[in-house]
């Protein structure tokens, strides 16, 4: 009967995604009859608040993690700022971070106490570049936040290199990046700890989330104890912690979800694969040998092409399309740092994100394609 229901239900979200709608989005959570039926067996059992269902979403998420420690947390912001305060960063230090990100990447660091140090990317990859790392250290420099943009990997050989070298923490910001993986290796465990995120937009979703990965014992109990009050025990509140907790509403939403993970990133890397032996006069992403990327996004660069009608263009033919980001991190009214980043502030001049969700069907990418490549032609 579930199995029934469940083909219903999916057969009713491709009607109401594809048929109903005329508009092609950038973004299309799938949640289904599954996710339905996780919830009501919460809901019913009158325990909602963080328990059984995120202790086995962590348990579960680990398996992806080469068995890592999982904390889930209630957004990956939540986890990006709990795993930098568990590490000791704080007042005093500097943490390296890419500008070309979402702002949550330096506010993390900034609600420490520390200070942001903003380093810049490499064009091709849209990933910080390990050079500007190195041009970035002082004496003050604590760590690296690495982010894994758009589902790409950094290049964590050379980061790792220069941590090594220069004894800093790696933090990884895995918002965008579940399954990527850098020369076989999973993301989330190349440094001390590692956040994921679980927003509905994300490549698996749980209504709203995050997850801490770390190899850590220290840092475990730590992340453990902040994101619940500083509380072990009930009331018996060990330092000063915060309400950073899941609840298991969203905990079982993110294992039905993680049970599709491998198959909707399979799908996305088809559809990048589609678009990219197809589209033309656009630079397209790329995926250097042995990087495995997971398309979160799927990110072009239009040069001498004005974005705002190329983007509105699309829109009218029914294509959704985002910008990220506009605004590089460092230029943001929050930070309004000094600093030169060339390649940062190019980029936020040229990209373009394209629809490249596991719900596309064939007839969508061909229309992405023909229209885009249209466009371009009419353009240049």
């Amino acid at each position: 009967m579930n199995q029934i229901k469940a083909q219903v239900m999916d057969t009713l979200y491709v009607q109401v995604t594809t048929g109903a709608q005329r508009m092609i989005n950038i973004a299309s959570p799938r949640i289904g009859f599954y996710e339905w039926l996780a919830v009501s067996k919460v809901l019913f059992s009158g325990s909602l608040a963080q328990g059984s269902e995120v202790a086995k979403f962590e348990n579960e998420f680990s398996r992806n993690v080469n068995g890592f420690k999982c904390i889930a947390v209630n957004s990956g912001t939540s986890g990006l700022h709990l795993s930098l305060l568990a590490a000791g960063i704080g007042p005093g230090d500097e943490v390296i971070v890419p500008s070309f990100s979402f702002a949550a990447t330096a506010n993390s660091v900034a609600l420490t106490g520390a200070t942001p140090v903003f380093a810049d990317i490499e064009l091709e990859t849209f990933n910080i570049d390990p050079a500007s790392i190195r041009q970035k250290i002082t004496k003050k420099t604590r760590g690296i936040q690495v982010v894994h943009l758009f589902g790409l990997p950094a290049n964590m050989g050379e980061i790792k290199k220069i941590a090594e070298e220069k004894n800093l923490l790696i933090f990884e910001d895995a918002a965008q990046a579940h399954l990527a993986k850098f020369k076989g290796q999973a993301v989330g465990t190349f440094g001390i700890a590692a956040t994921f995120s679980f927003y509905p937009t994300k490549n698996m979703t749980s209504g709203e989330g995050g997850m801490i990965v770390t190899n850590s014992d220290a840092i475990e109990e730590s992340c453990r104890l902040l994101r619940n009050q500083g509380m072990k025990k009930r009331y018996e509140n060990e330092i000063i912690g915060f309400n950073n907790r899941m609840t298991d509403i969203h905990g079982s939403i993110g294992r039905v979800q993680l049970k599709r993970l491998i198959s909707a990133t399979e799908k996305r890397r088809k559809n990048a694969e589609f678009l990219s032996r197809n589209l033309e006069g656009v630079i397209t992403p790329i995926e250097p040998d042995g990087y495995m990327h997971v398309y979160h996004q799927y990110t072009i660069r239009i040069p001498n092409i004005d974005r705002d009608s190329f983007t509105l263009e699309l829109r009218k033919r029914g294509i959704e399309t985002g910008v990220y980001y506009p605004t590089p991190i460092h230029q943001l009214p929050s930070f309004r740092e000094q600093v030169d980043l060339p390649r940062t502030e190019l980029a936020s001049r040229e990209v373009v994100s394209l629809p490249i969700h596991p719900s596309l069907s064939k007839r969508d990418l061909m229309l992405i394609v023909d229209t885009v490549n249209r466009l371009v032609q009419a353009a240049t």
